[in-house]
C-alpha cells in the first residue's frame, strides 16, 4: 500500500468474518496492526479478549494495555512455541468464552487455520492471526494489511496531533473486492470507524447519499 494510493469505494466489510489476518509491512505498523485486529471484535460483545503470543513477540512489542479496552477483560497468554500458540487460540475460540482471539503466530499451516476457522464458528468468536508476513496458504477469509497514517489535523491547536488514523487493505476476501479504507480511532468509543470525507484521498464514504460512516466492527 505504498502512496499515492485511492482510498475504496466498497462498503467497508465491518462485520468480521470467523477467522482473518492481518499483517503490519514494516514494524512501524505493529502497533496500527493490533489497533485494527482489536476493532474486529464484535460490536457491543463483552467478553473477554485473549491474545496469544511468544515472550519474543512480546518483547519486540510490548505488552498490551488493557485498561485501552473499556469495559473488555484482555487474557495476555504467553507462549513458548507456535503448537502452543495455536492450541490456545483453537481452544479459546472453540469454548465460546472469548469474543476475540489473537494469535502472533508464524508458519501455520493450511490445515492448521482451517481447524481455527471451524472453531471460532463452533463457538461463535472471532479470530484473527497476526503473522509478520502474509506468505503462504490460510483459510482466513480475509487478509489485511495495515499501515500508520497521519493522524488527524486537531481543531483546537493545529500544532497538536488529532484522531489515530490508519490505513486498512483489504488484500484478499472471499466474495469481496480488494480495496484500502482510512480508519480512525473514536474519542468517546475508542474504537476504529471509517475517516469521513477525506480530501484527497478518494470518494465520499456512502457515495451519493451524505450520509457518515459507521464504527468499525
Amino acid at each position: 500500500m505504498s502512496a499515492p494510493f485511492v482510498l475504496s469505494s466498497e462498503p467497508f466489510p465491518e462485520a468480521a468474518a470467523p477467522l482473518e489476518e492481518v499483517c503490519a509491512p514494516m514494524p512501524r505498523d505493529r502497533a496500527a496492526a493490533l489497533l485494527f485486529a482489536l476493532s474486529r471484535r464484535p460490536q457491543g460483545d463483552g467478553r473477554p479478549v485473549l491474545l496469544a503470543a511468544s515472550r519474543v513477540w512480546l518483547g519486540e512489542n510490548g505488552r498490551p494495555y488493557g485498561p485501552g479496552l473499556p469495559g473488555v477483560a484482555l487474557i495476555l497468554t504467553p507462549v513458548a512455541t507456535a503448537a502452543e500458540g495455536l492450541w490456545v487460540l483453537e481452544q479459546a475460540l472453540r469454548s465460546g468464552a472469548v469474543s476475540l482471539a489473537l494469535g502472533a503466530v508464524d508458519g501455520a499451516t493450511l490445515a492448521q487455520t482451517r481447524r481455527l476457522d471451524f472453531a471460532a464458528k463452533e463457538g461463535g468468536s472471532v479470530g484473527v492471526m497476526l503473522p509478520r508476513s502474509p506468505e503462504g496458504l490460510s483459510a482466513a477469509r480475509r487478509r489485511w494489511q495495515v499501515a500508520t497514517a497521519l493522524s488527524a489535523p486537531d481543531a483546537d491547536d493545529p500544532r497538536a496531533p488529532g484522531r489515530t488514523r490508519l490505513t486498512a487493505g483489504m488484500t484478499r476476501g472471499r466474495g469481496e473486492r480488494p480495496g484500502v479504507w482510512m480508519m480512525e480511532q473514536d474519542d468517546e468509543t475508542h474504537r476504529l470507524r471509517l475517516a469521513d470525507r477525506l480530501a484527497g484521498f478518494g470518494p465520499p464514504p456512502i457515495a451519493g447519499t451524505g450520509a457518515a460512516t459507521g464504527l468499525a466492527a
